[in-house]
């Protein structure tokens, strides 16, 4: 019989690039964190969301990634930031 093996919750902020942050990472990050990662992305012109990943994120197994609430405005769509964040990370776990 196999062990069940732990599927890792993460907090991060995903750009709309696909790019990404952690944030939170041993509780649930705090209002002034979001409120200088909304700051931070406007300043540089990039849009993105608070998001939750749920896997194993340093596998090439199945990642979650739940929308929580844009924290900039987007360039792109959510399905098209999702979709770069999880090429980066396949490329990524790739080498």
């Amino acid at each position: 019989m196999t062990k069940p093996v732990a599927r890792e919750r993460r907090w991060i902020i995903l750009g709309d690039d696909g790019r990404h942050a952690t944030v939170g990472r041993h509780s649930d990050p705090t209002e002034e964190e979001l409120a200088r990662a909304s700051d931070a992305l406007r300043a540089n012109g990039q849009g993105g969301w608070l998001a939750v990943t749920e896997g194993r994120y340093h596998s090439r197994d199945t990642l979650s990634v739940m929308m929580v609430r844009e924290l900039a405005p987007a360039r792109v769509s959510w399905p098209t930031a999702v979709a770069a964040f999880l090429s980066a990370r396949d490329r990524a776990s790739a080498h």
